[in-house]
This record gives C-alpha cells, sequence and structure tokens, in this order.
C-alpha cells in the first residue's frame, strides 16, 4: 500500500554516531582497538540506578535494574586500563577528538560553544563498568544542505563508545561485555525532527555521513557507525529505534514503523469497536498446569519436565487481534511475547490466535477457554516457565493489552538486520543526566577555532573536481570515490603505489559493492591490507584480475597477508619463461586451426591461455608473447 508520508504528519529526527580514529581514547591513553584473544582480565559487577539531583530515578535505568542480572567484563592490558574498570579516575578529556567534533561541526556551519563541560547520562545495561556514559555538548545551532532543502542540525556532541557483548551465561543472568571498545571517542551529530520521508531521511544520513568521512577522522569498519531514529506520527507516538547499522536500511526501518504504528492505531479502532475496556484486562493469572500434563507439545513438555508450571490470562475480546500482522513477519503477538521476554525473562508466550498448533491440541484449547472463562471473543496467553518468571511475563502481556486501547506506546526500539524493530525499554526521562565532577571543564578558545577553520578539509563538490582533473577520472566515477568510505585511501594508494587511478577507483567503489552483495564482508579487510593488496599489483606479484580473489580471501582469513592469500589461491604470477612454455603448448594443442585461420586465430588462443592463467600473468604481456609465437 502507498503511503503519502505528508499527509499522516511523518516527522523523523536523526542521531548519528561514527566512532573517530584518534591515537588514544577520551579519557586514557589505551589505543583505540579491539582485540580477539582470550581475555587477561574478568571481573564481575551488578550496577544500580541513581537517583538525579532532584531525586528521580530513570525509568530506561530501573527497568534494566530490575531484571536483575550481573556483568562479566573481559579485559586485557593491550586495550584496556583502570580507567575502563571504573578503578580510577578519567583522564583529561582528549583534545584530538574535542577538534575532530569541532572540524565536522564547522563543516556543518555549527556555532561552537564556549566551554566543554563534560555530563554523565545514566546507562546500566552493562555496557558501561560505571552505569553511566560520559558526554560533551561541542557545537549547536548548524545546518546542511541536502538536496534544495536545509537541514537544521541541533547539535554535535562528543561521547565515549560503550563497551561491547559478547555472550551471556546461566540463562541470561549473567552478560559477558568486553572493555575494549569502551571509551573509544564518538562524535554524535543529532538533527531537528524535520525529515519527511523514508527516503529523505537516508539522503540525510548519507550527507552527514559524507562530512564526518571527510574529516579524516571517520573510522571505517563494522559497528564504526550507527543511526538512531527518532520516528513520529500525530496519532501515533514518538519512538526512538537504535543501532541502524547499514545506511541502507534507514528508508526500509522508516516505512516499517510508520506502517508498524499505522496498524497499531487501526487495532486500537477494532477494539474499540468492540468494547475493549482497560478495566477488564486484569493480571488474573490461572494456573493451567494440569492441562497440559500429557501434553505432546514439546516446549511445554520441556518445561514441566524441570518442574515449572503453566499460567495463563484471559484478554477479553482480543480474540484475532493477537494474529494481526503489523509489519512482515511481525504481528501484535510478537509485540507481547517482545514485552514477555524482557520483563518475565522467559522463551516466549503461547496465545490462541495460533493455536492448535506446535503440538498443543484442540482438545487443550478448549480446556484452556473453559479454566479462564474465555469465550469465542476473548484471546488466551499462556507462559510455561518457572512461577515467578512466568507472572512477570504475563504481567508485561496483560500492561501491553492495555497500552494496546490507547493507540502506540512510546518506547525504545532496537533495529533488526531486515529492518523490523523489536522493544529494547521503555523511553528514557530527563533524570539521567548528570554533571560529570571528575573532568575540568575545556575552553574552546578563539585561537583554536580560528586554527580548526583554517584547515576545514576540502569540500565534496571540489573533490570532485579535483579527481577528475588531477587522476582523469569520469564524473561518475570521481563522485563514487568522494561518496565512498574508501576516499582518503584511494589517494594515497594512487600517489604511493602509481597504479592507474582508474583502476584503484573502480575497485574501491564498483567491485567492493558487487563483493558486499555477494556475501564477502569487505569491513573485515583492512586499510593497510588494502594497500598490501596494490603494493604487490604494482610490483608484478599479482596481477589486475587477481584483485578481487586476493581481498575475498583475506575478508575470510583476518590478520594474514597479501602474500599468503596469493600462496593460498594459486595466484603467483608466471615468469616469462613459464608463460612462453604454456603458450607454445596451447598453440601446439591447437595447430589444425591455427593452420586454417593465421593471425586470425588469436582471438581463440588468448582465451585459451587465459583462462589458464588468470590471475597469474597480465593480459597484456600474455597479448604480446602470444603475437611474437605465432609470427
Amino acid at each position: 500500500m502507498e503511503i503519502d508520508y505528508a499527509k499522516i504528519g511523518l516527522k523523523v529526527g536523526l542521531e548519528i554516531h561514527q566512532q573517530l580514529n584518534t591515537r588514544e581514547k577520551l579519557f586514557c591513553s589505551c589505543p583505540p582497538t579491539l582485540f580477539k584473544e582470550n581475555p587477561e582480565i574478568t571481573f564481575l559487577r551488578r550496577l544500580r540506578p541513581t537517583q538525579s539531583e532532584l531525586g528521580q530515578v530513570d525509568p530506561a535505568a530501573f527497568f534494566e535494574f530490575q531484571k536483575g542480572v550481573k556483568i562479566l567484563y573481559e579485559a586485557n592490558r593491550a586495550t584496556s586500563c583502570l580507567v575502563e574498570m571504573d578503578e580510577e579516575p578519567p583522564h583529561p578529556l582528549n583534545m584530538e577528538a574535542v577538534e575532530a567534533v569541532l572540524t565536522a561541526a564547522l563543516m556543518m556551519n555549527m556555532q561552537p560553544i564556549d566551554e566543554v563541560h563534560v555530563m554523565r547520562k545514566t546507562v546500566i545495561d552493562g555496557s558501561n563498568t560505571t552505569g553511566f556514559q560520559r558526554t560533551c555538548i561541542i557545537a549547536s545551532d548548524g545546518w546542511i544542505k541536502v538536496g534544495e532543502k536545509k537541514i537544521p542540525i541541533q547539535a554535535a556532541s562528543l561521547e565515549e563508545d560503550a563497551a561491547r557483548k559478547t555472550g551471556e551465561e546461566d540463562g541470561g543472568k549473567i552478560i559477558r561485555y568486553r572493555i575494549d571498545r569502551l571509551g573509544i571517542p564518538l562524535i554524535e551529530v543529532a538533527t531537528a525532527p524535520v525529515i519527511y520521508s523514508p527516503a529523505e531521511a537516508q539522503q540525510v544520513a548519507f550527507a552527514i555521513g559524507r562530512i564526518l568521512r571527510d574529516t579524516g577522522k571517520a573510522m571505517r569498519g563494522l559497528g564504526t557507525i550507527r543511526q538512531d531514529l527518532n520516528v513520529s506520527l500525530p496519532n501515533g507516538a514518538l519512538m526512538e529505534i537504535k543501532g541502524v547499522q547499514e545506511l541502507e536500511l534507514i528508508s526500509k526501518v522508516v516505512e516499517y514503523e510508520v506502517q508498524r504504528q499505522l496498524e497499531l492505531i487501526r487495532i486500537k479502532e477494532e477494539l474499540n469497536r468492540r468494547g475493549a475496556q482497560k478495566d477488564a484486562l486484569q493480571p488474573q493469572f490461572i494456573d493451567v498446569t494440569w492441562i497440559f500434563k500429557s501434553t505432546q507439545c514439546k516446549v511445554i513438555r520441556k518445561a514441566l519436565d524441570k518442574g515449572y508450571s503453566v499460567l495463563a490470562v484471559k484478554l477479553p475480546r482480543f480474540s484475532g487481534i493477537l494474529k494481526r500482522e503489523l509489519i512482515p513477519n511481525v504481528r501484535f503477538g510478537t509485540e507481547l511475547a517482545d514485552r514477555a521476554r524482557f520483563w518475565g525473562r522467559v522463551g516466549g508466550i503461547f496465545h490462541t490466535d495460533e493455536l492448535p498448533a506446535y503440538g498443543v491440541t484442540a482438545e487443550e484449547v478448549a480446556a484452556l477457554r473453559k479454566a479462564t472463562s474465555a469465550n469465542d471473543e476473548d484471546a488466551i496467553v499462556f507462559v510455561a516457565d518457572n512461577a515467578e518468571n512466568a507472572r512477570d511475563a504475563l504481567k508485561a502481556v496483560v500492561e501491553r493489552a492495555q497500552e494496546a486501547l490507547e493507540g502506540v506506546p512510546a518506547e525504545t526500539r532496537t533495529a533488526k538486520e531486515d529492518g523490523t524493530t523489536r522493544y529494547m525499554r521503555p523511553r528514557p526521562g530527563a533524570a539521567r543526566m548528570y554533571p560529570e565532577t571528575d573532568i575540568p571543564p575545556v575552553r574552546l578558545t578563539a585561537e583554536l577555532i580560528a586554527r580548526v577553520k583554517a584547515n576545514l578539509p576540502e569540500p565534496a563538490e571540489k573533490k570532485v573536481g579535483r579527481f577528475m582533473r588531477e587522476y582523469r577520472l569520469n564524473e561518475k566515477l570521481a563522485r563514487q570515490v568522494v561518496d565512498s568510505e574508501y576516499c582518503g585511501l584511494f589517494e594515497s594508494i594512487v600517489r604511493e603505489t602509481g597504479v592507474a587511478a582508474t583502476t584503484v577507483a573502480a575497485f574501491l567503489t564498483e567491485t567492493v559493492k558487487s563483493l558486499k552483495r555477494d556475501g564477502i564482508v569487505v569491513e573485515k579487510v583492512a586499510d593497510d591490507q588494502i594497500r598490501d593488496i596494490f603494493r604487490a599489483l604494482a610490483a608484478g606479484e599479482i596481477a589486475k584480475e587477481a584483485v578481487p580473489d586476493v581481498f575475498s580471501w583475506l575478508s575470510k582469513n583476518e590478520g594474514k597477508s597479501c602474500q599468503e592469500a596469493a600462496a593460498a589461491l594459486g595466484l603467483k604470477m608466471l615468469s616469462k619463461a613459464e608463460l612462453v612454455a604454456l603458450i607454445d603448448r596451447v598453440i601446439t594443442e591447437n595447430s589444425q586451426v591455427v593452420d586454417q585461420m593465421g593471425a586470425k586465430a588469436f582471438g581463440m588462443l588468448m582465451g585459451a591461455v587465459m583462462r589458464e592463467v588468470r590471475g597469474k600473468a597480465d593480459p597484456g604481456v600474455v597479448s604480446l608473447l602470444l603475437k611474437e609465437r605465432l609470427t
């Protein structure tokens, strides 16, 4: 169904987070790198929410605390120190990172603030050992032009990245986080909510991302950039969607969120027509374990074998609502299940809109309806788990069902790889921010701002023109290079190796994009490895045709060299003597054709030779030698 986004009043605001490639982390001298080995240090903690200066507790922090989980932190000495472990106060603010954010801010026509004050933002999901994230505003009130439209940029901030989750133990009671990423500098760029379509949201994110790359300080690779979206509809709610990793997903995420909210509004209207009442939705849980004593449902059978119970709750007048699809593969029942998992720590829920199925029989469903006094207009949700988890899960289900009568609940959601989203936590409140007392303010002097302004990077449009003049690229290829993540790398490779600029540009744009479509994780190949590939090409160690194969092999064999790739793939260049011998053999094998066609046999012979030597010989050299041998 075609949606008129202007008519429905869609508004989107973006928050772009990009890791900065500085020499040190934000508050210590550790390098901003990750480690793959086993940890040298581990320590266990449980984080608790704190009150704000007004005595308030942030609802999102309280939500995380109620999960009752403990955090097992992993570290090594090369990438972390006592600052990340919260055993030592933070060091002074990294001025290299401050200048990087200031550079991007000035490129977005922003006004630097007079004095930088670091703030604490409560975060107790375990992603920070301190229970808060440090952040500070560097500039505000700017704009960028996207097409013919000016997009206001509200703020450019500098903050520390979070620890990275590596797994869970004890059924989710212990979560493992690795603190090597903790403290890596991030720039956050926030736009005003003046974006009115999914396509425009993606265009604005692309424009901001290009400016950040132009600074020369943006990290490249998996997980170095993420986009958070604030999506709202007048009759819906403001939704915070976290962690969109791929630029190409942004329009899809917005499109799906609009569809989800519109369908939730229709569900509200349908429930109102049915006469569903909030007071009728009560957390009255009934033990129906006895119904499933002989069940063939494997999930319920497994729970009963552990001594767990089956608890059920009736949702009056909700029959058929739980199977309503909101967006592809997400039904209203999925929303109930998400809440049950987070608040009740259960694996999922069963509901009568999808039964009989999964080994649950029609007789068991009939017994459920009788036990809960439910008629055909009612839905029943039940959970098989320990009594505490089952009660918490069903309580969350009832609360979400009550919210359905009011429309769309405002919440924080997390983006999935297919563009759909799932419930993450309640929306945070204003009580989560308070001043950082361990770090003195930093004054942004007129001299500092003037120096940064005098050395701003070359704007994208000027760079396109220069690439066309200096490297003889056509306009399309020049724009592709400038718009890619490899722009800076392109220039350094061409200047260092002398490989034709068109060859380098075409590979870094069109070929890499094609490899990515084929499932190659291109982000796993580091800049230095790409440089080595072109050094080997310039030195005659590999052929131009071998470059994609070497690149693909390196993406699957992290930490290996170009030389190891060439050896493993059998792409070592053939010597002139080896080529001559091979060409002579091909001519001999096709002697009758050569006798009949003479010089016209060249094309057929060239194809035959190249099939054997592709990636191991330069086609130009093969062509010259073949012509000589034919003569």
